[in-house]
């Protein structure tokens, strides 16, 4: 990519004179490093570790891909933590089960998140809603 770029610093700036919501978030990409079969015997331990990031306060969001003709599942996935810094971020993905075995690899990438709307906490595992 060619052309101007701008400082993170100034965009995190701009966002909060504009008053945008301005919080930052680390977003994890996960892929099968070896086809489905890994990330399938991956699974339980991975699910019980994210409803435990979830319950903790850590995870924002996460959950599957699906293919691009939305018929299946290849074992990708996409996670949000609350972390303190984006090597914070990388320490809780590869404490991840699918990660630490190996069944996938991770990207993380720093998230601004700006815009939207939310107004219950809703926990996605249980569909159990806290109210506070």
């Amino acid at each position: 990519m060619s052309g101007p770029v701008m400082a993170w610093k100034d965009l995190v700036d701009y966002s909060v004179t504009h008053e945008l919501l301005a919080k930052q978030l680390y977003v994890v990409f996960s892929e099968p490093t070896d086809g489905l079969g890994p990330v399938l015997e991956c699974l339980d331990e991975h699910v019980r570790y994210q409803t435990t990031l979830e319950h903790d306060g850590v995870m924002f969001a996460a959950g599957p891909f699906a293919s691009d003709d939305q018929q299946s599942w290849n074992g990708e996935g996409m996670f949000i933590y609350r972390a303190d810094s984006l090597d914070g971020a990388r320490k809780l993905a590869d404490l991840d089960p699918m990660h630490s075995q190996g069944a996938r690899s991770y990207k993380v990438r720093t998230w601004l998140m700006n815009e939207g709307t939310f107004s219950v906490q809703l926990f996605y595992s249980g569909g159990k809603p806290r109210i506070s």
